[in-house]
């Protein structure tokens, strides 16, 4: 493989992980802090994607983005409503958003499983038309995906060190505490859920802009990607500030993205990409494990049973 084959792989791999980031940070806020099992993410996606591509579609690229965000922190605060006003799991809660907003997505799309954005003005055209004459005019996808992250990140190292932001950290690691403390742990719960949506529903907007097209199926298997990323970030830069640990999953998304292009370039068929997915989950859950194990595991391998008797 030339030089400039593996720049172009590391570049396709930066950028789309950048997007996907977002949905990783997005489940850093409610599983990692608010300790919440919420399996939404890939309704909430797709709802995000569809809103974007409606919204850039009638003429208005830059409402897209608050657009798709509100519509995913509306998902956030069904999901919430289910979990804390009528006693549902938050693994059920999850199931049924997810069921519910497939129908809603293809209402949103008009009845149509795909929406094509080849002619239409996104966000990305625009920064691209303004990089225009720059060193980084070709550059224009990862400059707006790094700019979505940087805010993302930046905007969750202040909220979540803020009273609103402990109180919500607070309600993940002991919820009776944060009761007998006179915080709502309900209020929380539902701050959370909304604001982790809303990052969930940017991140499938600007994929849909970026690749130009959207179809219902967009958001499949996004928690399973954003599972993994997170596992591998927590690996990589796990402990630490807020900051430190956001940046992990910035990590652990480019990482996941990385071998799942070098995958592809292995000529890997289509259907067996999901498995490539749920392996690379597996590795990332059991590494920690089995790096703990190791040294008992060692010995194991290599005790010799008459030696001893010698």
């Amino acid at each position: 493989m030339s030089l400039d084959k593996l720049l172009s792989l590391g570049q396709t791999a930066l950028e789309l992980g950048l997007v996907n980031a977002l949905t990783v940070l997005a489940l850093f806020l409610r599983y990692s802090m608010l300790n919440l099992c919420d399996l939404s993410t890939d309704g909430c996606f797709t709802l995000g994607a569809a809103v974007g591509a409606v919204v850039a579609i009638s003429g208005h690229p830059w409402l897209s983005i608050p657009a798709a965000m509100g519509a995913g922190l509306c998902s956030g605060f069904v999901t919430a409503l289910l979990q804390t006003r009528l006693g549902v799991e938050s693994l059920l809660a999850g199931i049924i958003v997810n069921t519910g907003l497939y129908s809603i997505n293809i209402a949103v799309m008009g009845g149509a499983s795909l929406l094509n954005m080849n002619k239409t003005d996104t966000v990305f055209t625009y920064m691209k038309e303004l990089l225009k004459n720059s060193p980084l005019g070709s550059q224009f996808k990862l400059v707006v995906a790094l700019i979505a992250v940087a805010l993302v990140v930046a905007f969750l190292t202040f909220f979540l060190n803020t009273r609103l932001g402990l109180a919500i950290r607070a309600t993940g690691n002991n919820p009776d505490m944060v009761r007998s403390s006179s915080i709502n742990p309900v209020f929380t719960t539902t701050v959370g859920l909304c604001v982790s949506n809303a990052f969930t529903g940017l991140s499938g907007c600007l994929l849909g802009q970026m690749q130009k097209s959207m179809n219902i199926d967009i958001g499949s298997g996004m928690v399973t990607i954003a599972l993994a990323s997170l596992l591998i970030g927590a690996t990589v830069l796990g402990r630490g500030g807020i900051c430190r640990r956001a940046l992990g999953m910035v990590a652990g998304a480019f990482i996941f993205r990385l071998v799942y292009t070098v995958a592809l370039r292995f000529h890997i068929p289509a259907y067996m990409l999901k498995l490539v997915a749920s392996v690379i989950v597996m590795l990332a859950i059991s590494m920690p494990y089995l790096r703990q194990r190791w040294p008992e595991l060692y010995r194991q391998l290599t005790h010799r049973p008459g030696k001893e008797g010698r």
